[in-house]
């Protein structure tokens, strides 16, 4: 039977009986388990009668303890000035008790000393809220219901000012003391996870999350505050969609249940997500909402976090005048002299942007120096604000050496953190941090127009959660739940929907809190090729680097013999023709009537002449020269294949390629060839069957044999793997895009876990290809993937594959392998004989590209 069961069968019970004292303590209990569950409305209504009660009945002690449960719904409810008289009644009432003893007495002196830190620290005054925490601890609590509510407050109030070690102590002090109170242990752990993803210590946070969403499960709680909290941690990873979630269910519940002082901090966290989105709107209206929620609650400080949003979301929309100015600097003194670190350094931050837009450089330059100075010794994600505001302080006094200084120092800490991180994936997405440093600082060195600078500061952020080696482990990918085949039997391609949602999501947690710290190659300051070097690995090949400044597109080209900066134009003008071509290649890849397959030949041909002139005209290169291209954003979503009449290749950076192609001569031709068909493909089984052929001796693995381990056991020393399975891709999450195999979908989380890296790679299924581009140059997907595990060569396709067509190409660049050749010579010599007239033949034509050096 629950503690509210019991409570609600005691209050029958009293009423029966007519005791006034058992009535009390039973409605106070009973009040407490609403609480709980968050029904804060629920509990006061019992409280009020509670109190009634006990003063028509003189019993002063048992009104003391009711007036103080009650301070703490009002609190919740957002009625503070409510909240302390209720604590200066309750205190008033233990004076009058005479019959009271030491020992209650104290605990009754505790719990409203506790109440007053709580009311000092909701309003937005840590420095007050701390001394009295200590207070409480240096003299003795007097119950461990005391000591788990100090240690787990005072570890939330230090975790605000950046004190994370001696934060995660007091939090494991109240995770100790709640090891058998199953009601506390879900809030105390979920405290300690939060505090924990902010100190960089991300495994244990989510161990932590897990095991606290567990608890309050089981206990049936519900989970509003756990999921705002969750949501701050998946912001501080950038996990932005998932942060949204959290925080809009957050909003839901606890608005629900009428827990105005909770619905309130949860507005504006959803707030600040949608800003970090780019939903301006939304954004802008919770942020009003929220400070209008917190003054009417007498919040200063969390009103004040609400007007920085707010005036953040006028900034974007291009509407911040001078009263947003004057309101960011008033609430970034406020949110200083409270101690919010953190919120002070972003309000100081706001400020200087809205001086610089509204062209007040000298308003803008004291507000960008005091985030600096408040965030430098932070944690590293506000040390990163700071040297952002640091460097646009210097930008807005014309020192760009000064201001590329603070880029290079903020992306030197960027890159500690990033390796700290225990996925690819994670490292991927914190790279969005230090975006905004990367782009300044690629807008000071363009401005020198010196082609090394430039392409030196493009590989300082290009691809860099690819650099780092992850340690094999000892996880089998068949250990997997059984799995049934339904394909779509209209499909023609290689291609097989997949579960998303919600599901993927856990395993993807589960896969962070399980996995192993990285192995790291220089965690600092990455040191990128020389333009002497890359040449030599280049061999009288031609490396076009591209990056985005300003919204408009730029290229380093470096040549045999010489090396240029080339500006191409805006990036908004390929995205216009970029979607219809990816569109119509779709349309051609499975045409319905040859009226609609020459309608998309048509749009198709006209895009590619149009991307050609944007993209490659301008660089100036020879028609046959052979290219190392390097895309970035947008531009990894181009067929580059189509775009050039001569050999290419592609890589994430020139790092990473160098790396390919010093892997390419160590250990070229070393292994034996596997060939992979996957289960519900025609083409597939040919194409094995004729590549065997080519291929005498070579390990084939059939669409009954091709397990997920038995394919992960043979790639692993392979020279050459070819795999012609369905694929799926998941462009919310690329790690969890799949191969379709005997039983069932592999992910590249799978692959990349299990340390497979076979020398050379080809794909043949349907968007295997397309990986995923990350704000601060990242990639992720099947082929970055693959050559940031130690994969030289990788062949793929960006779009659906049309099944049996492939069979020809594939032969074809099987036959160009098996002549020595290297990807990029292969697959052009294959495309060159592939029909090009047939829409899946243009299709293929089109979309394969090689990737890496091999």
């Amino acid at each position: 039977m629950s503690v509210e069961t019991q409570a609600a069968a005691a209050v029958v019970a009293a009423r029966r009986r007519k005791d006034p004292e058992i009535l009390c303590l039973s409605l106070r209990v009973l009040a407490m388990a609403r609480r709980t569950r968050l029904d804060d409305l629920g509990a006061r209504r019992l409280l009020n009668e509670a109190v009634r009660v006990a003063r028509r009945h003189d019993l002063h002690s048992v009104a003391a303890g009711a007036l103080v449960t009650r301070a703490t719904v009002l609190q919740e409810l957002g009625r503070v000035n409510g909240s302390a008289r209720d604590l200066d009644l309750a205190l008033a009432a233990i004076g009058r008790a005479a019959d009271v003893d030491t020992g209650e007495r104290r605990r009754l002196l505790d719990r409203i000393l506790v109440s007053r830190a709580v009311v000092a620290q909701h309003a937005g005054m840590p420095a007050e809220a701390e001394t009295r925490y200590r207070a409480l601890l240096a003299s003795g609590v007097s119950s461990e219901f005391i000591g788990r509510l100090v240690h787990n407050n005072l570890a939330l109030v230090l975790a605000e000012r950046g004190a994370y070690h001696e934060a995660l102590e007091q939090a494991d002090a109240a995770v100790a003391m709640s090891a058998n109170a199953p009601g506390f242990l879900g809030a105390v752990l979920q405290t300690r996870g939060w505090i924990a993803v902010r100190a960089g210590r991300l495994s244990q946070g989510l161990l932590d999350f897990e095991r606290s969403a567990q608890v309050q499960t089981d206990a049936d709680m519900p989970l509003g505050e756990y999921y705002y909290e969750y949501a701050d941690a998946m912001v501080d990873l950038r996990l932005l969609p998932e942060a949204a979630s959290a925080a809009g269910r957050a909003v839901e519940e606890l608005v629900a249940m009428g827990s105005a002082l909770m619905a309130t901090e949860a507005k504006l966290r959803l707030a600040r997500i949608s800003l970090l989105l780019g939903d301006v709107e939304a954004a802008r209206d919770l942020a009003d909402a929220a400070t209008a929620e917190a003054r009417r609650q007498r919040r200063a400080g969390w009103r004040d976090k609400a007007v920085v949003i707010g005036v953040e979301a006028r900034l974007r929309a291009g509407t911040a005048g001078v009263s947003e100015l004057r309101a960011a600097r008033r609430a970034a003194a406020n949110l200083e002299r409270a101690e919010h670190l953190h919120s002070a350094v972003e309000a100081y931050l706001v400020a200087g942007r809205v001086a610089l837009h509204v062209d007040r450089p000298r308003d803008a330059v004291p507000a960008l120096e005091r985030a600096h100075e408040l965030g430098r010794q932070g944690q590293v994600l506000l040390r990163l604000h700071a040297r952002l505001a640091a460097a646009l302080a210097d930008r807005a006094r014309l020192r760009s050496a000064s201001a590329l200084v603070q880029c290079r120092a903020g992306l030197r800490d960027l890159a500690v953190h990033r390796s700290s991180l225990p996925t690819i994936e994670l490292r991927a997405l914190a790279s969005g941090h230090g975006a905004e440093l990367g782009e300044i600082g690629l807008g000071i060195v363009l401005e020198t127009g010196s082609p090394a600078e430039t392409l030196a500061w493009m590989e300082r952020t290009r691809a860099a959660a690819l650099t780092a080696r992850f340690p094999r482990t000892a996880d089998s990918v068949d250990q997997r739940p059984p799995y049934v085949h339904e394909t779509d039997a209209s499909s023609t391609g290689r291609s097989v929907a997949t579960a998303e949602g919600a599901d993927g999501d856990r395993l993807r947690t589960a896969e962070w809190a399980r996995s192993v710290e990285p192995v790291v190659d220089g965690a600092g300051d990455r040191r990128p090729i020389g333009l002497t070097a890359l040449r030599a690995e280049l061999e009288g090949r031609t490396l076009v680097e591209l990056g985005t400044h300003q919204g408009r597109l730029v290229a380093v080209v470096v040549e045999p013999r010489r090396a240029r900066v080339v500006e191409l134009g805006a990036a908004a003008d390929v995205q216009d023709e970029l979607r219809p071509l990816l569109f119509a290649l779709r349309r051609l890849a499975n045409p319905r009537t040859p009226e609609a397959a020459g309608a998309a030949r048509a749009s198709a041909d006209l895009r590619i002449a149009r991307l050609r002139s944007m993209l490659v005209a301008p660089l100036g290169v020879g028609a046959e020269d052979e290219l190392v291209v390097v895309p970035v954003g947008l531009l990894h979503a181009v067929p580059w294949s189509c775009m050039h009449d001569g050999p290419l290749t592609q890589a994430p950076s020139a790092t990473v390629w160098v790396r390919t192609r010093r892997a390419a001569v160590v250990r070229g031709g070393n292994g034996g060839t596997v060939l992979v068909a996957g289960p519900g493909l025609e083409g597939a089984r040919e194409e094995v069957d004729a590549l065997t052929d080519l291929h005498p001796g070579a390990a084939v693995l059939d669409p009954d044999s091709g397990t997920a381990a038995a394919v992960v056991a043979a790639l692993g020393s392979a020279d050459l793997a070819h795999l012609a399975c369905h694929g799926s891709p998941r462009a919310d999450n690329p790690m969890f895009s799949s191969l379709l195999l005997a039983d069932g979908p592999v992910t590249v989380q799978e692959l990349h876990r299990a340390g497979v890296a076979p020398h050379r790679l080809v794909l043949a299924s349907c968007h295997s290809g397309a990986d995923v581009a990350y704000l601060g140059d990242e990639v992720l997907g099947f082929v970055s993937a693959m050559l940031a595990q130690g994969t030289a060569g990788v062949v793929a396709s960006i779009a659906a594959v049309p099944d049996v067509a492939a069979v020809d190409l594939m032969l074809e660049l099987h036959r160009g392998l098996r002549a020595g050749q290297t990807f990029a010579h292969a697959l052009h010599a294959a495309r060159g004989r592939i029909d090009r007239d047939s829409p899946e033949g243009f299709v293929n034509w089109c979309t394969f590209s090689a990737h890496g050096a091999a």
